[in-house]
C-alpha cells in the first residue's frame, strides 16, 4: 500500500530531500518543531517499525544516525533528538530534531520557514551528509 511518503520518495510530490541510500530516504518536515526537523523513512512501506526485520530496522537507524551527524554540522542546537511516534502516517519514520529543550521534542510547537531558507538547509544537510 502507498503512503504521501511513498510520493514523496517517488518524486509524485515534492519535498526537501536531504538524503538518499538504495533502502532509506531523508527529507525536511514542513511543519517542523524546530528548524532541521528532518523525517527517516524506509523505501518499502511498513506501518510499525518493530516489524521491520532486525537488519532492516538496524539498517534504518544506522541511516538515520548519519543524517543526524549532518544535522549537527548545519543546525546550531545542544543535540539531535529522536522519536518514532508513527501516528500520523501509517509508514515508518524517524522524526530527527534539533533541540536546545526539552519542550522541542513535544510536537506543540511548531515553527514556519520560508522556502529558501528549506532548500538551502536541506541542501548543506544534504551535503554534509555525502561527506560522512
Amino acid at each position: 500500500m502507498s503512503s504521501i511518503f511513498s510520493k514523496l520518495i517517488n518524486g509524485e510530490l515534492p519535498c526537501y530531500k536531504v538524503a538518499e541510500s538504495k533502502d532509506f530516504f531523508a527529507f525536511l518536515d514542513i511543519f517542523p518543531n524546530t528548524l532541521g526537523h528532518t523525517l527517516c523513512v524506509p523505501k518499502k512501506v511498513e506501518d510499525k517499525i518493530f516489524d521491520l526485520s532486525e537488519i532492516e530496522y538496524l539498517n534504518l537507524m544506522k541511516f538515520s544516525r548519519k543524517v543526524a551527524l549532518a544535522i549537527r554540522k548545519e543546525v546550531k542546537c545542544k543535540r539531535v533528538g529522536m522519536s518514532v511516534i508513527g501516528l500520523e502516517v501509517p509508514h515508518v519514520h524517524v522524526h530527527l530534531i534539533p533541540i536546545n529543550k526539552s519542550e522541542d521534542m513535544t510536537f506543540q510547537t511548531k515553527v514556519k520557514v520560508d522556502h529558501k531558507k528549506m532548500a538551502l538547509l536541506a541542501a548543506n544537510i544534504s551535503n554534509s551528509f555525502s561527506l560522512l
